[in-house]
């Protein structure tokens, strides 16, 4: 089996081919520099093929049988299997992530791949009764929207891609993906060859990289489209509905995720949670853990634990099997978590911890921890990095009330050793997620993946993942003939 090549072409309309733009983008390595690949960037034009090519093939591939749209995710699955360390080693190079990292990002895409190949059937309409009509049948049949707009980020590429991709696809949908210009190949390219091998027809999965300046607009408000499907922080998420108001939207947007340590709690697997939920991937995971709030009374002994911790974590370069925090996406990345450290400092936080920039392109940064209160700029805003600030809480009430003092509300997590006690704390949460014992980075293929207020609209995964891309046709039949009023 030879490794896939062509990275400097995308599937436009059913062919592999430069983008039209113009202009040729470098993807780097985030931690070498190394150029692993250039690819000639895509136009409006080219969008338009593509949604244009989609809603011509999006016809048969949903009359295809369901059986037959479900072998072609069984094979994704066995691809996967096959190409594992070609592709988590480009999960490493192209996303900076270290290697386990990137084993559970192929092990995720892999599940999903999984999950999708079920949704061929099971969905399914429903035959109502008539309500006042005699001799009348109410069918309401399921039905797959169209074609759909994928758009993705950069920090879990392939996953963030695939979750919306593959269901989209499975159900019946054609689909154009847009990933993030800094991961074209785990965002877009590599899932498309994955899924070509797997005997996915030409022209249904197009794939379309390019400045978001140029072809963003084209890509989001293309009239073709009947959902948007965008993962990313929340001004953009905001911006894109703002800009389609009358097409549907699944969006999973920006997150603050507190990490609640109350009196009783197991310390030793809270401090365990936390460090994982803040430095997993750098930080840069939309569910990690920004805030732990510890209550009065186990915060000195949290904040210890912590800080023995975080100083021993190791940095470096991701592809080495001791290195726990890798490189940083790109240096304006850099900058704004090294300006909330600065401004959170300016507003008298304390930094407990405080790692150094490193590796061949300045983008390694070691790990922080903060001591502030939920007003200071890491506790107050999405830092996507790795730093974790710890706040003070007087008591249980008070822990709640800080965690839901935030425009986010996508994951959280209590620690408490009465596990019931917990459940109940969790419900007062304002959080689409919130995890009992164990961290706020949980993603699980069939259950109900999404936020509340500024984090986002539906749900990924599971049954909700067949609501979001299908939509229901309600066809009426009149066995008896009626007498109307006029």
């Amino acid at each position: 089996m030879t490794a896939y090549t062509g990275f400097d072409t995308m599937p436009i309309a059913g062919t592999w081919r430069a983008g039209s733009y113009g202009e040729v983008s470098d993807d780097v390595n985030p931690y070498s520099d190394e150029t692993l690949t250039s690819l000639p960037l895509a136009n409006a034009d080219d969008v338009d093929d593509a949604f244009r090519a989609a809603a011509r093939a999006q016809r048969d591939w949903a009359a295809t049988l369901p059986t037959e749209r479900a072998e072609v995710f069984f094979r994704a699955a066995q691809v996967m299997d096959a190409r594992k360390d070609e592709i988590v080693d480009w999960l490493v190079r192209e996303a900076g992530g270290i290697r386990p990292r990137a084993e559970w990002e192929w092990l995720a895409v892999r599940a999903v791949m999984l999950e999708a190949a079920s949704y061929p059937t099971r969905s399914a309409g429903r035959i109502l009764p008539a309500a006042l009509i005699d001799g009348k049948e109410n069918r309401v049949y399921r039905q797959p929207l169209g074609v759909v707009t994928v758009i993705s980020p950069w920090n879990f590429p392939m996953q963030l891609s695939n979750r919306s991709v593959a269901p989209a696809l499975a159900l019946g949908n054609a689909v154009v993906l847009k990933p993030a210009s800094d991961t074209p190949v785990t965002g877009g390219l590599l899932l498309a060859k994955i899924l070509e091998e797997a005997g996915l027809p030409s022209g249904v999965l197009s794939v379309v990289v390019g400045k978001s300046s140029e072809i963003g607009d084209a890509v989001a408000q293309h009239p073709t489209t009947r959902l948007v499907s965008f993962t990313g922080s929340t001004p953009v998420g905001k911006g894109i509905a703002e800009s389609a108001p009358l097409t549907k939207m699944s969006l999973e947007l920006g997150g603050n995720g507190p990490l609640l340590v109350l009196g009783d709690a197991d310390l030793e697997a809270a401090v365990d949670a936390a460090v994982f939920g803040s430095f997993f991937h750098q930080g840069q995971v939309c569910m990690a853990t920004n805030r732990i709030i510890a209550v009065d009374s186990v915060h000195d002994e949290v904040v210890d634990r912590l800080t023995d911790r975080v100083r021993a974590l190791t940095v470096g370069d991701p592809s080495d099997p001791s290195t726990q925090i890798g490189p940083i996406i790109n240096d304006s990345q850099v900058d704004s978590i090294l300006d909330k450290i600065s401004r959170a400092e300016a507003d008298g936080a304390e930094v407990r911890v405080r790692g150094e920039r490193s590796g061949p392109a300045q983008r390694v940064l070691g790990p922080h921890l903060v001591l502030g209160t939920n007003e200071v700029a890491t506790a107050a805003e999405e830092v996507f990095g790795p730093v974790a600030t710890v706040i003070r809480a007087r008591d249980e009430e008070d822990a709640v009330a800080l965690a839901n003092d935030t425009e986010y509300g996508l994951s959280s997590a209590v620690f408490t050793r009465d596990v019931d006690r917990g459940v109940r704390v969790a419900a007062r949460i304002d959080a689409g997620m919130t995890h009992v014992n164990d961290t706020t980075i949980n993603d699980e293929p069939n259950t109900a993946f999404g936020g509340e207020k500024n984090s986002g609209i539906g749900r990924f995964g599971g049954d909700w993942a067949i609501d979001e891309f299908t939509t229901d046709h309600w066809i009426g039949v009149q066995h008896s003939r009626r007498q109307y009023a006029i």
